[in-house]
């Protein structure tokens, strides 16, 4: 008998001093701006397709656990400009959202990163949410603190 799945999804926020555009531009573009926010749980991000926004195919490696493994994602963007989606190939329907919002000044942005990925039903269910929060929401934010040095330095988007 097959296990029940649910989705749970794990969410980081900051309000980072710079406007949308070059938040956007730096998340969306995989050879020379994602790869530069990466906190060191991701390595070997490769570009197998397009680079830029919208139909763009990556593959890197997650370390969590002690473990290394190997995700696959193809991008899209549902709002161009304000939101970017990272579907999971081969993940049982795992995606990451990145939403850049207006902030609380006009040159400020609210960047908010969230998986949803799914979870099993019980007890077991109630681990894999567990570990996977404790896991993603300190990853998230090294994230966007790294956003937010690289968008804000002087070598920024």
């Amino acid at each position: 008998m097959q296990e029940e799945t649910a989705k749970h999804t794990i969410t980081a926020s900051a309000i980072i001093p710079a406007r949308r555009e070059r938040l956007y531009s730096l998340i969306a573009n995989y050879r020379g701006g994602h790869v530069r926010i990466l906190p060191r749980q991701f390595s070997g991000l490769v570009v197998e397709q397009g680079g830029n926004g919208a139909g763009t195919v990556i593959r890197f490696q997650m370390s969590a656990f002690g473990q290394k493994r190997t995700l696959r994602a193809e991008i899209s963007e549902p709002e161009p400009g304000r939101v970017l989606v990272e579907t999971y190939l081969d993940s049982n329907g795992m995606v990451t959202t990145f939403a850049v919002d207006p902030g609380t000044a006009p040159a400020d942005s609210r960047v908010t990163i969230s998986t949803e990925l799914p979870v099993r039903s019980g007890v077991s269910g109630w681990i894999d949410r567990k570990l996977s929060t404790l896991l993603l929401r300190p990853i998230y934010r090294k994230e966007l603190e790294n956003l937010a040095r690289v968008a804000t330095g002087p070598f920024g988007a």
